[in-house]
């Protein structure tokens, strides 16, 4: 956490070494958030970088008391946002992507089968989502961030995050009972 408060004081003061740190510490993390929740690689780019300037643009109204990831997902979340709702004339509700899981060893070569097996059904899934509900499970489960965060970068209060959580995990569960049984997913 103190890199990043170095870092944003550093920007702050002009200093581009301070945005050259916290690209370094942060691009991967935005770079898969962004692809998670657009889906097109193209795009993904645009945004990546409009990201990054507007963390530059707007150093001034990040609060250093806080930490830094899920203010720069909070900027990265509204320029995609923004995004979707001019270039996909659907909701937001009903937008749909291919995701992408990474593969898992385990003791022998049976074992790997079925857990990359698992994993491309569970992607398949996932990507069947809502645009909304991806969002939410890849903050909270892939960023790995706390509740109180994802509702910050969703700009939410904590109960809506909550609810939107558990409705995308409830849909997640149908979607993949409908695809196995129960004991598939232990």
């Amino acid at each position: 956490m103190e890199p990043d408060r170095d870092d944003t004081a550093r920007l702050r003061r002009g200093d581009l070494a301070g945005l050259a740190g916290l690209m370094e510490r942060h691009q991967d993390r935005l770079f898969r958030y962004l692809l998670r929740l657009v889906g097109d690689e193209a795009m993904v780019e645009d945004l990546f970088q409009q990201s990054w300037i507007r963390v530059t643009e707007r150093i001034s109204r990040y609060d250093a008391s806080r930490p830094f990831a899920p203010w720069l997902l909070a900027l990265a979340h509204n320029l995609a946002v923004d995004h979707l709702r001019r270039y996909r004339p659907q909701s937001l509700d009903d937008a749909g992507e291919e995701a992408s899981c990474a593969d898992e060893s385990r003791d022998g070569p049976l074992d790997e089968v079925a857990e990359r097996e698992r994993g491309e059904r569970l992607a398949t899934a996932v990507a069947a989502l809502p645009a909304l509900d991806r969002e939410v499970l890849a903050l909270r489960f892939e960023q790995d961030l706390p509740l109180a965060e994802v509702a910050a970068v969703l700009a939410v209060p904590l109960p809506t995050a909550k609810a939107r959580l558990y409705r995308a995990l409830t849909r997640l569960r149908r979607k993949l009972l409908a695809v196995g049984p129960r004991e598939q997913w232990r």
